[in-house]
Order: C-alpha cells, then structure tokens, then sequence
C-alpha cells in the first residue's frame, strides 16, 4: 500500500487565488445519506486527523443532515484549526416533506448563507457553491446575490456544483467562478466532452466528488451487498444486475494492475483523478480514519503515460448510466437556466 509519507502537495483551485490540499474530504457521509449519522466525537477526531495530516479542504452542504454536518464541522473547527482549512458549503437543495427540492432566488441563497455561517460558527466561507441549478431562475440572479456576499466579506469564492457549459459561461461573466464540482472517476467520464472543457477555457478549478466509483473501487462488489435501504447507490443502475456484474470485471483488472504497483486499488483510482491536471481536487469521503490514510496515500502513486493508457482501457468497460432516469433531472445535462430578460419581464 502507497504511505501517506509525502506531504500532501497545494493546488490552485481556480485563477481567483484559492490555494487547498491537492485532496479534500467529502464530509457528506459523517451525517447523512450513507446510513445512520456517525458518532459525533469520532468524526471530530477525523477532521482533526484530517487537517493534521495536510489535507486541509473540508467539503460540507447545508442539505447534509440536513444542517447536522455544518453543525459538527464548526465544532471541529473551533479554535485554531479554523485557520488552517478552507471550508466549501453549499446551498440550493432543501428538504421538504422529506422530498428534495431546488431553489436559487436571491433571498434564499442569502439565508442560506447566513445560517450557514452561524452553525459553521465562521466569520466567512471560503469556497460557496450552487449546490445544484435552479431551472426557474436565471443564473444571473443568483449571481447577482453571491456578487454582493463576496463584497460583504461572507464568503471568498463562488462555486458551482452539476452546472451546465452555457450556465457556467453566464455565471462566470456575473462573477468569477473558482470552482465547479462535478462526478469525476474512472467509472464516470460524461463531463469531459463539454463542461471540463469549458472549465478550463475560463480558468475554472474542477473539484470531482465521488472519485472511487461512489465506495467500487474502495471495496470492490461486494459493496454492493452491504447497502442500507436508504442508499443512494441502490437506485444507480451501475450497481445494479447484468452492470454490476460487467462491472465486476473492470475492478478485477484496476486491482491486478494495483497490486503490481504496490498499492491498492482505491488509491490507484484516485490517482488517475489526480493526474488529470492540477486544476482537479478531488474530494473522496470518509468516516474513517484508516480510509482516509489510505486515500491520502494516493499522492505518492505516480503514474506513467503507459499506465494511464491501461486504465483508460479499462474505463472504457465499464457500463451502466450514472443516475436514474427520475434522478438525472438534477444532474449537469438539464442544468440550464432561463433568459435574464425572463426575469426583468416577470
């Protein structure tokens, strides 16, 4: 296995000046969707772990919990450790009636903002994204309120997170956006035709969430036999049926190749998304310590262009779509927003 000896390496996330650890941590995970909340002590001597280790770029969402995850990074932070990270919070998916709903009008991403900060308990957000688009607002809108929270000093830099390329090109002549988060891994490529590019034309960082195949290439299959019944993964068709066993085949072959490089297969993952360029940090996450030394561990895997071209081969069996036909609404591809001049006129 690849040790996490070498100090984890900064990255410029963006062209507005944001500098983070290479790797951040998802903190998702610690409080909601992936089964039951963790043991809030535990997690909090994971953050700390976290940050003591290099990694110092903690991704949260008011939605995670909902408001719980907030609420347990800002008791990890007190003190000074908040010096030493870079939070990344988001708004614009609410919980109602326990259904998910999106909204970016600029009251609410205003109030979203402030109470995001007091169960940070934080005097600014480093990095705020969209959580997901609103399809009723004009991008502009919502800009238009993020532009003024930056001037007020409550948070740094704008983020996007699932935004399509033209919501993207809008966003960013309202207000520089730093970063876009995005699904990014060996097993979930569709972004790189359009939105990558696009981010990159602008000099947009790009922060990839679930870069192991959402825990595939942490685990392996048999990840797929320990789900609770309210998994997310459950309803994704590459875990499901004749795809999951397709499936099985890639993996088998990331972990031969793995085991010849002296380290393990999560960590080879992660690595080809780190060596996409140094504009991507991925975001892996975790609530536990020995799997976050492992992913860290990930810094130190260096890959020749030969073995890019392997695991490209490799990408390339995999099958299955990323979402659910009911789930893919919210994603990139029906990200688009209306006209300005919809929004005058209403």
């Amino acid at each position: 296995m690849a040790s996490a000896k070498k100090a984890v390496p900064r990255r410029k996330l963006g062209s507005q000046g944001l500098d983070v650890s290479a790797v951040g941590l998802g903190c998702m995970g610690m409080s909601w969707s992936l089964g039951h909340p963790k043991p809030e002590p535990e997690m909090i001597k994971l953050i700390h772990h976290t940050v003591d280790s290099g990694v110092t770029f903690l991704d949260t969402s008011d939605v995670y919990g909902p408001h719980t995850n907030e609420i347990l990074i800002g008791k990890a932070l007190k003190g000074v450790i908040r010096e030493k990270v870079q939070v990344a919070t988001k708004f614009g998916v609410r919980v109602e009636d326990g259904k998910l709903g999106v909204q970016g009008d600029p009251a609410y991403a205003r109030a979203c903002c402030e109470a995001s900060l007091k169960r940070l308990e934080i005097d600014f957000i480093d990095l705020y994204y969209v959580h997901r688009i609103d399809t009723t607002v004009p991008i502009e809108v919502t800009m238009g309120e993020l532009k003024k929270l930056v001037e007020e000093g409550k948070i740094k830099y704008i983020g996007l997170s699932e935004a399509s390329p033209d919501t993207i090109r809008r966003a960013h002549a309202v207000h520089p956006i730093t970063a876009v988060q995005l699904e990014w891994c060996l097993w979930t490529r569709e972004s790189e035709e359009e939105v990558i590019p696009t981010c990159r034309a602008l000099g947009i960082g790009i922060v990839p969430f679930s870069p192991l195949g959402r825990g595939f290439f942490a685990v392996g299959p048999k990840v797929a036999e320990s789900l609770t019944e309210n998994d997310l993964r459950r309803t994704l068709p590459k875990f499901q049926g004749e795809n999951l066993e397709h499936n099985k085949t890639a993996y088998e072959r990331v972990k031969e190749m793995a085991e010849k490089k002296g380290c393990t297969p999560s960590q080879l993952a992660l690595a080809w998304v780190l060596h996409q360029g140094t504009d991507a940090v991925p975001i892996p996450g975790t609530t536990k310590i020995e799997n976050f030394n492992e992913n860290v561990g990930a810094v130190s895997v260096s890959l020749t262009p030969q073995e890019m071209a392997e695991l490209e081969k490799i990408a390339s069996l995999i099958k299955g779509e990323r979402y659910s036909e009911a789930a893919m609404k919210h994603s990139w591809k029906y990200a688009n927003t209306p006209p300005l001049s919809s929004w005058k006129a209403s």
